[in-house]
């Protein structure tokens, strides 16, 4: 007998669960109440499947065969896809619950469970204003970061930039115009929380510079004396 509120839509759900005790559990529980359920044990075929972006809402279990709910989390967020995601898992811990956070997951839920909560807590994920998918092409003055393609150009000539280049480029085109200082870049690009006491930053720099700024016209990565760097036309 369905059991959907008039003030629900019927949503499509993927559940991620490798249990099939649990797994069974809640697509009954959410095919009882008018929904769409699709369920996978493992998070590699679940995230060929989420790639689509056809789902309301992910149900994911963290600990799962041939890839853990949080590599499959961070994946999808990686190529764009905002579909709304809980995690729903063992792994209950603050810091583990941070982490999944963190991962681009949207709500955390610790087993054991009420199936009233989780569904509640569904609900209150698709009620949100969809999330804006991030921009694929970053763009300061005639220089252009394809990051769908990974492809740097300038006035149309593509440059060629290693992966660290790319990535320290990458932060200073989404802070158009706001400083960055040595220690943001150090934390953010190299993910290195203390000074190592090298030039690690200020030679990356000068290397972007040579193929970003020299050939052309106009300077766009800066120099703020005393502060650090930023990027703008």
């Amino acid at each position: 007998m369905l059991r959907i509120s008039n003030q629900q839509r019927p949503m499509k759900i993927l559940v991620v669960e490798d249990d099939t005790t649990t797994a069974d559990f809640i697509t009954r529980g959410f095919t009882e109440e008018g929904h769409s359920v699709d369920c996978l044990p493992d998070g590699r075929a679940a995230l060929g499947q989420a790639m689509s972006g056809s789902y309301d809402v992910l149900v994911v279990d963290r600990m799962l065969p041939e890839l853990d709910g949080l590599s499959l989390v961070k994946a999808l967020r990686a190529a764009r896809v905002v579909t709304p995601a809980i995690f729903l898992t063992s792994v209950g811990g603050v810091d583990d619950r941070i982490e999944g956070l963190r991962a681009g997951a949207d709500d955390y839920l610790v087993k054991p469970f009420a199936f009233g909560e989780l569904s509640a807590r569904v609900s209150a994920l698709t009620r949100r204003p969809p999330m804006a998918a991030e921009e694929s092409v970053l763009r300061v003055g005639d220089l252009e970061m394809d990051l769908m393609r990974r492809e740097v150009t300038r006035g149309g000539q593509k440059i060629d930039l290693l992966p660290r280049e790319f990535a320290l480029l990458e932060h200073l085109m989404r802070r158009k115009g706001r400083v960055q200082t040595r220690t943001m870049l150090l934390e953010n690009v190299w993910d290195i929380h203390f000074d190592p006491g090298t030039n690690v930053v200020e030679t990356h720099i000068s290397r972007l510079r040579a193929k970003v700024d020299k050939p052309f016209a106009r300077e766009l990565i800066r120099t703020v004396r005393g502060a650090g760097y930023r990027i703008d036309d």
